[in-house]
């Protein structure tokens, strides 16, 4: 049901009940949540977890597992996200503790991207990124967003990013043989 995707240096997979530790890991860590949420014991997490992964049962789209090809381990999340009480459906990601800064954001965001506009037909996509959030800026950023205005979800004062819309499928020539 969840579409395994791949980068050059990532496999964007479905969650499995071996993931749990390491996604509570970093609930937990009150510096690598800031931006979203916060911090969570272990059973707000597992809830959290199991929200991220029950989203693509509910919707049909989601956040993928993160796993590095290297060897195997799970980097972070990254995906489409659309829960009660969001405008419109955003892209979103969140690295691990240690694996900020090799691009894999990016890499993942592009390909999470591209998979909305080819394969699920949407023509655009907003991230809602936190104003002191200067990491997740800078990946909208290098994707083509732009700062669109500030909004505030679920009591939180975040700036919309809004994607470059999706470009029209190119027409091809009929053939007048």
């Amino acid at each position: 049901m969840i579409p395994v995707l791949e980068t050059e240096r990532l496999v964007m997979r479905g969650w499995a009940k071996g993931d749990f530790d390491r996604v509570a890991a970093f609930l937990g860590d009150e510096q690598l949540t800031r931006f979203v949420g916060g911090a969570s014991g272990r059973d707000d997490a597992w809830r959290r977890f199991a929200s991220m992964a029950g989203h693509w049962s509910l919707l049909g789209f989601g956040l993928w597992a993160l796993e590095a090809k290297e060897d195997r381990r799970l980097v972070g999340w990254c995906g489409l996200l659309s829960p009660e009480g969001w405008p419109e459906p955003e892209i979103g990601w969140s690295l691990f503790a240690g694996e900020h800064g090799r691009g894999y954001a990016t890499e993942a965001a592009l390909r999470a991207r591209d998979y909305a506009y080819r394969d699920l037909g949407w023509t655009t996509l907003m991230s809602f990124i936190h104003p002191d959030n200067r990491p997740s800026i800078r990946v909208a950023e290098r994707l083509g967003a732009r700062f669109e205005k500030p909004f505030v979800i679920r009591g939180w004062e975040v700036g919309i990013y809004r994607h470059p819309a999706a470009e029209p499928a190119k027409l091809k020539p009929a053939n007048l043989n």
